[in-house]
């Protein structure tokens, strides 16, 4: 599934505390239709933070040119738009984007889809906007004949992806927000900066130490609808951070909840008990993509993936009496590091 992710990690060193010895740098802005934050720990005297600026504003335009669903012209909607089953020319960042997000469909079996997109848009969490009731099975049957990951074909060498489905769409969502931190964490390494922050609505990506000298303190959100509070903490350093949650965006009709989280699948939002899922990564984009897997597959097939795949990953399950957390032995054993 691929939707419009929300922010389920905070992260509390957003600052330093009062009596840090360090000083810190922090750019923030927008992008990607939601927020980014940037913060620089004793970052070097000599850096031109204005250059830098420059620097991390084309990085995210370029992310944004390449693969929204939201942008006409970007080069991922044109494809979008090609209504061909012959082999596409694509930029060779495109097709190894295309590969990578590929990666997690097959590792979770279409639980994560990146030809989810019509389905998106049927269900109002897309460009096409938001709708007031679910459609009716014979229109939900139609769009599903659009839908399938293994109709996408990538081939990278000479890059160029091939759609068995001239109706195929493609979406990046649930992906592109993790790679636009993995970029711009590219650029701070190239920079020379040692200690840094990278956040991009709830996606993050951590290196070295927070401006106290210790691991980042990473929030883990509670799942709630209405307020915002941490429901656990997380140190860590050089690695990414992801959440997926099904508690902010969805729409009610005649007494039922249609969450944005959807199963390509099935076609429908999911129903289950699993609240949220956070992953811990080296690769943000990873990290996202896998979280979203992860959330589709719900509160059992989830955690059993995720512990054969070796991957750290935290749950957050509703159950009678409130929230249950449950964590594969990747997470905890980062959590006792």
């Amino acid at each position: 599934m691929i939707r419009q992710l929300l922010i389920t990690v905070l992260a509390l060193s957003l600052s330093a505390c009062a009596d840090s010895r360090l000083p810190e740098y922090e750019m923030t802005g927008s992008a990607m239709g939601t927020t980014f934050n940037i913060v620089l720990v004793d970052p070097a005297e000599d850096l031109v933070h204005a250059a830098l600026q420059t620097r991390v504003t084309e990085t995210l335009e370029r992310v944004n040119d390449l693969a929204s669903t939201w942008k006409s012209d970007s080069e991922l909607s044109l494809l979008n738009a090609a209504r061909t089953t012959e082999w596409t020319p694509v930029s060779a960042e495109l097709c190894a984007a295309l590969e990578s997000a590929l990666t997690v469909s097959h590792l979770s079996n279409g639980a994560f889809d990146i030809t989810i997109g019509p389905l998106v848009n049927l269900w109002g969490f897309g460009p096409d906007g938001t709708v007031a009731s679910p459609p009716s099975e014979e229109v939900l049957a139609a769009v599903m004949k659009t839908v399938g990951y293994e109709e996408l074909e990538t081939r990278c060498d000479r890059p160029a992806v091939r759609k068995a489905n001239t109706s195929l769409y493609v979406d990046l969502s649930g992906w592109a927000k993790g790679y636009a931190v993995d970029e711009l964490a590219s650029l701070l390494d190239g920079e020379g900066l040692a200690n840094y922050l990278v956040e991009i609505g709830g996606e993050l990506r951590v290196h070295g130490h927070n401006a106290a000298g210790k691991k980042w303190a990473i929030a883990v959100e509670a799942p709630s609808s209405t307020k915002r509070k941490p429901h656990s903490v997380v140190r860590v350093t050089d690695t990414s951070v992801a959440t997926s949650g099904d508690y902010r965006n969805f729409f009610e009709h005649e007494g039922s909840r249609y969450s944005h989280t959807i199963d390509a699948r099935t076609g429908r939002p999911v129903t289950h008990d699993l609240a949220a899922v956070t992953v811990v990564s080296e690769s943000a984009a990873f990290a996202d993509a896998m979280a979203t897997a992860l959330l589709v597959l719900g509160p059992v097939a989830g955690p059993e993936l995720a512990t054969s795949l070796d991957i750290a990953s935290y749950f957050l399950v509703r159950n009678a009496t409130g929230i249950e957390a449950m964590t594969t032995p990747e997470f905890d054993l980062l959590r006792n590091q």
